[in-house]
């Protein structure tokens, strides 16, 4: 049978069915034809036998033909351009009217056809990105040889850029965040005073001395972009030794702050991918002893901003929870208490939406926070998998991880900074295929996966 072609396999499957379909309707006729015991009624059971076999055949071939035509044709057509896009160098298009009853295969068809056409050139453009990584290494080591705290921000104060030395300073405010607001860490206005006196005098750049909301001052220099891109703030380090990478992402630039969070696009918003371990499975009874957490911006980690605190729980930790995520009474025992970890916890996710795998069990701590309300919006990677991957799929974390080829190191399985990288790696890949289905906003994937919210908890 595997040496036979698909249409042919189709075709004798049909013909099983049409041979099956008669064979029974025959056995049901002559059992009726015996029960009766009339010798006279033969004649109309030969004649209902041949006009219901007949009819049963045609139907077979009728339905055969359309599925031969609307399905196998099309099927290996699709094969047969695949087998020439991956041995040849013809970009053919695939025909959307050959595709059409064969459900999402003609589209997840097509967007495999356009990325193996833009990665024709693949060696190319291997070369060009080895050779921007160098440039961009080489860039690296000169700016952090600058003794210059380094602060780009957008239009809208939103951060694009920061350097150590910046990071440094930053952290001196608040948790250092890129897309986080400028004036979130600094006098806004001093700043602003700055922006409207260059803005007059037609000026690029402006000595500026500005305070931090914890009271230190800062000296240094504003320069604007031209076309009223943002500006960049020069700034006296708090020392020259800062080891933080240099963290930037330049499509902020063009992005502003969305006014309405549901019907920004997905790749506007800011995602806190988080995850906690606990003294047990019980929201009501158990305590947190472990939070981490990473960022997400414009479809990508952000490297360079992650939370990751041990938590004291104030109680002891039972053995078999020790087993599960390696922390002991000893580890926790000069670890803050959760009221100071939510605290900054809270900082960190400022205006971002939460994301956790299975997040209604760590959504129960979060919300046990003293005098702090953890009122973003929620996405669950439980039901994001569940939508793209259907819902009879397994949905662990383990199980995403293996499908989409995201490795965890053991050692970093069931740690909370750990699980809550591989959710964002998990995340990261689920949003191009989220968009791809045209779900490419915030409420469009709520009301998606309200049809999935039959999905059980996932206890991961």
């Amino acid at each position: 049978m595997r040496s036979l072609s698909l249409r042919l396999r189709v075709f004798l499957f049909f013909v099983l069915i049409g041979l099956g379909g008669i064979a029974i309707d025959l056995a049901g006729l002559w059992l009726g034809y015996r029960q009766l015991g009339d010798a006279g009624a033969l004649s109309a059971f030969v004649t209902s036998a041949v006009v219901s076999s007949f009819g049963f055949l045609a139907l077979s071939v009728f339905i055969w033909l359309l599925f031969d035509e609307n399905v196998s044709k099309p099927i290996e057509k699709l094969a047969a351009r695949f087998r020439v896009g991956a041995h040849t160098d013809v970009t053919s298009e695939l025909d959307d009217d050959a595709t059409k009853y064969l459900g999402d295969l003609g589209p997840a068809a097509r967007a495999l056809q356009n990325k193996l056409h833009a990665a024709a050139d693949d060696e190319t453009v291997a070369q060009q990105i080895e050779r921007l990584r160098r440039q961009r290494h080489q860039l690296l080591r000169i700016l952090s040889d600058i003794p210059v705290a380094v602060l780009v921000a957008n239009a809208q104060h939103q951060i694009v850029l920061y350097d150590g030395q910046a990071a440094e300073m930053l952290e001196r405010e608040a948790p250092a965040l890129l897309n986080g607001s400028v004036m979130d860490y600094l006098d806004a206005k001093a700043i602003a005073d700055a922006l409207v006196h260059l803005a007059k005098t037609q000026t690029k750049r402006m000595p500026i001395t500005v305070q931090g909301h914890s009271g230190f001052s800062y000296e240094g220099h504003i320069r604007v972009f031209e076309q009223g891109l943002g500006y960049t703030l020069m700034l006296e380090p708090l020392s020259t030794e800062a080891a933080r990478p240099l963290v930037y992402d330049f499509d902020l630039l063009d992005k502003s702050v969305p006014n309405h969070i549901g019907d920004a696009p997905l790749r506007d918003l800011c995602f806190v991918v988080f995850d906690s371990e606990t003294t047990g499975l019980n929201p009501k009874t158990d305590r947190v002893v472990q939070l981490g957490a990473a960022r997400v911006l414009n479809g990508k980690i952000v490297q360079g901003e992650v939370f990751d605190r041990l938590v004291n729980p104030m109680c002891p930790i039972p053995s078999h929870s020790t087993k599960v995520h390696g922390i002991d009474d000893q580890m926790v025992a000069d670890a803050p208490t959760f009221a100071q970890i939510s605290k900054e916890f809270h900082q960190f996710s400022s205006g971002a939406i939460l994301v956790a795998h299975n997040a209604p069990f760590d959504m129960a701590f979060l919300h046990d926070a003293p005098d702090l309300s953890f009122d973003h919006p929620v996405l669950d990677t439980v039901h994001l998998s569940a939508i793209v991957f259907g819902g009879s799929e397994e949905h662990t974390l383990d199980a995403l991880c293996k499908r989409m080829d995201i490795d965890i190191p053991p050692q970093l399985r069931h740690t909370a900074l750990g699980d809550a990288m591989a959710t964002a790696e998990v995340l990261v890949q689920l949003l191009p295929i989220l968009e791809a289905k045209g779900l490419t906003t915030f409420n469009a994937i709520k009301m998606e996966m309200r049809k999935h919210s039959r999905i059980l908890k996932v206890q991961d």
